[in-house]
């Protein structure tokens, strides 16, 4: 099984050993007669291109990582040996997502076989498989700088879902903020300038825009959230802080900017006079992944709903709090996406003894095979 290869093929990330399965799934790409290209994006960690070729309309692209987070504790067994039981397979990826990617491919073997049956697709099937998706996403930022060589009508992202279609994904981002001050005595903590407190008054006013946002929250993705999640700072107990720092999560609505969030956060800033009387602020934003919404009436939905349901599967349509290399996609390329894969993210994923159903992945593939079929066929 694909799947179980793709497993024992570790590719932890951070580590940069993707390598190892990428070579797994262009030896399985090319033996199905795929049109294969890789590029390494940094040394040892390249994206992978496989492409099935059809007529010249636009096509459907499958996206998926060939990162895993690390194993960690726990773990009853080594996880990086695929084993099965109770009609699962366990091992780490296995969820998130080599079963998705192993799905995919076994969608486009079928697909292959498709004009030996009175079936010509109009668009090529694109599976594109990038490297560093669960840190920085320097794959899928290497492969949205690329020109495209064919026009594509969606994309189904093949993350987890429990098969449920994802319509819409909330993006993230992280933002850094260093706030000097200067250090005194803290017998006469006044000679001084708290960076610390300051760093207090910028929380508050994080805290306050988050209940705001709260309140203007839409039915699919909720809305842009906000959190701190670490704070350093000060130089002594005694000495008054010359420096803190805070490391912040904003979570983006679609069509949402973390530069345009960034700026408007450090005008808050200045017209509360916390940096000013000796305190400078400076926000940078250090990672940004962009949301996306997709119409709930788009073929690419709609499609899929039918394909999953067809393929043995019941699913929903729904949004996702999550974050994924399809916001990329589509705002980068234009491309409708939605998210759809075999898999639990929120009960497997990142766990020890993560796994996924065997029926799933089965279904998946038939599901992705389908909506190829309608959308292309």
């Amino acid at each position: 099984m694909l799947t179980a290869g793709l497993v024992e093929a570790s590719s932890e990330n951070p580590g940069g050993t993707e390598a190892a399965a990428v070579e797994v799934l262009e030896k399985a790409c090319r033996s199905a007669g795929f049109s294969v290209s890789t590029r390494e994006v940094a040394p040892g960690r390249p994206n992978l291109v496989a492409t099935l070729s059809a007529g010249s309309g636009p096509g459907l692209m499958l996206l998926g990582h060939s990162d895993v987070v690390p194993a960690g504790p726990g773990w009853s067994a080594d996880p990086y040996r695929a084993r099965y039981a109770d009609g699962r397979l366990y091992g780490r990826g296995a969820t998130d997502m080599k079963g998705g990617l192993a799905a995919a491919v076994v969608a486009m073997q079928a697909l292959s076989h498709a004009s030996a049956y009175g079936v010509d697709l109009s668009g090529p099937v694109q599976l594109v498989c990038t490297v560093d998706e669960e840190e920085h996403g320097i794959g899928v930022r290497d492969f949205v700088s690329q020109a495209p060589e064919y026009e594509f009508a969606g994309c189904i992202v093949a993350e987890p879902t429990d098969l449920e279609v994802v319509r819409g994904c909330r993006g993230a981002s992280y933002l850094e903020i260093d706030i000097t001050g200067r250090a005194a005595h803290s017998g006469r903590p006044a000679d001084g300038r708290s960076a610390i407190n300051a760093a207090a008054s910028i929380v508050d006013l994080i805290r306050f825009d988050h209940e705001q946002l709260a309140m203007t929250a839409d039915d699919l993705l909720g809305s842009g959230t906000w959190n701190v999640g670490t704070i350093a700072g000060g130089q002594g107990i005694s000495v008054v802080a010359p420096m803190c720092s805070l490391g912040i999560d904003r979570r983006l609505m679609p069509h949402e900017s973390a530069q345009t969030i960034a700026a408007e956060l450090r005008q808050t800033i200045s017209q509360s006079g916390i940096d000013s009387d000796g305190i400078s602020v400076d926000v940078r934003v250090t990672m940004e992944m962009p949301g996306f919404a997709t119409d709930k009436s788009h073929s690419l939905v709609t499609s899929t709903v039918g394909a999953i349901t067809d393929a043995g599967g019941s699913t929903s349509v729904g949004g996702w709090s999550a974050a994924c290399d399809g916001g990329f996609v589509n705002r980068d390329l234009g491309i409708p996406a939605i998210v759809c894969g075999p898999g639990e993210i929120h009960t497997q994923a990142h766990q020890p003894d993560e796994s996924v159903a065997i029926a799933d992945l089965e279904t998946a593939a038939r599901a992705y095979a389908l909506t190829a079929l309608r959308m292309l066929g």
